[in-house]
């Protein structure tokens, strides 16, 4: 079980360097959507049996981490944008009844579904990002 700790906390660390990264390239000052900001909504679920340990969401730079949520699904309070973002993101770490379980992550923009991942296993990670521009 630790061993598994270990890989889901490695692997948080990675996705949100990686999400860092990308989100430091120099902002051209385009404004692709046309000076409006966007709402967010970040939803997770995860088979029968499986438990939601801990989410990181936002955009871009500007990421929440909630731990010890428990239950079959989540959905992030509503988070508005600037018009200057670049990306959405969301990673999710669960916990699998068995090797079949599965962890649903859904990003949705201006109330529309626009990215989707799913992940099987018993130590549950899924990643899923959405550019915004």
């Amino acid at each position: 079980m630790k061993t598994e700790k270990n890989k889901i906390a490695t692997f948080l660390i990675l996705a949100l360097s990686a999400f860092a990264i990308t989100s430091c390239s120099k902002d051209d000052g385009d404004d692709a959507n046309g000076g409006n900001s966007h709402k967010l909504v970040f939803k997770a679920e995860v088979s029968a049996g499986s438990s939601i340990n801990q989410s990181v969401y936002g955009y871009d730079t500007s990421l929440t981490t909630v731990t010890g949520l428990g239950g079959l699904a989540w959905t992030s309070p509503e988070v508005t944008a600037p018009a200057n973002a670049r990306v959405a993101s969301f990673v999710v770490n669960a916990v699998g009844a068995n090797a079949s379980s599965t962890l649903k992550l859904q990003v949705f923009v201006d109330g529309v579904l626009k990215k989707e991942s799913t992940s099987t296993g018993t130590a549950l990670v899924s990643q899923a990002q959405y550019s915004l521009r």
